[in-house]
């Protein structure tokens, strides 16, 4: 099976059309789309609808916890660019829209692939594996030998030995893409990146595609119309922050 590793699209659906033209390039069978496809961006319904006409499995982000509750009133919106986003976004969705995201699980263990969905860590929503401490704490504290993740919007892999933890925990980063053999004695956390907001320097979307038979990842990245999703943020008359960050991928 080849799983198409989406992350963090955020509302961009430019980006997201250009990472499945490409994907679609090289073939695919199922999606799975590692939390936040809200937040921040101009294309929240756009965006829920391409993801469920594919059928992909979806993972709870912490931009779709925070708006969930703010629908429900448990939370109230702050002064700031995530709640400014997230309460236009919020305007923009249908009821069948929010008991759609509202369903999606914080957490997945996937038996046939051996794998675990999370946004943030196997073991968290929101806390984040973006450092070889981090990496090494998360396999101290879960077991398994695949995970997958996204939230640091920066694609990499965590990789340690199969056996307790010491001090081999290793990082691999893909600026620029590029493939990582997972190997039979390693257990690994990987993360495809951002599909609408990378913060790794580059402004090209990112994703990745795993090969289950041969425990293969691959991280690619796509130029897509980064000024369309622009305009269309200011248009919005969301934060320019929010725009102009795309151009210098941070």
């Amino acid at each position: 099976m080849r799983l198409l590793l989406l992350s963090d699209t955020h509302a961009n659906l430019p980006a997201l059309q250009a990472v499945l033209q490409d994907a679609a390039s090289r073939g695919y069978d199922q999606v799975v789309h590692l939390g936040d496809a809200l937040g921040y961006g101009p294309f929240p319904v756009e965006v829920l609808e391409s993801l469920r006409e594919l059928e992909a499995i979806c993972l709870l982000g912490n931009h779709e916890q925070m708006l969930l509750e703010y629908a429900s009133g448990k939370r109230q919106p702050r002064e700031s660019v995530v709640s400014q986003a997230l309460t236009w976004q919020l305007s923009q969705l249908s009821a069948d829209h929010l008991r759609w995201v509202g369903s999606w699980k914080d957490g997945i263990d996937d038996p046939d692939v051996g794998a675990r969905y999370r946004h943030g860590t196997p073991v968290s929503l929101d806390d984040y594996a973006d450092s070889v401490t981090a990496a090494r704490e998360v396999f101290q504290n879960w077991q398994g030998r695949l995970g997958f993740v996204g939230h640091t919007h920066v694609p990499a892999v965590y990789a340690t030995l199969n056996a307790p933890v010491g001090e081999w925990v290793k990082a691999q980063a893909f600026p620029d893409g590029g493939s990582y053999m997972v190997a039979p004695s390693t257990r690994v956390i990987l993360n495809p990146g951002s599909v609408g907001q990378p913060r790794d320097g580059n402004p090209q979307a990112s994703y990745a595609v795993f090969d289950t038979a041969r425990a293969h990842f691959q991280v690619f990245r796509v130029t897509y119309d980064l000024q369309r999703t622009q305009e269309a943020v200011l248009a919005a008359g969301l934060p320019p922050v929010l725009a102009a960050r795309l151009s210098v991928g941070k």
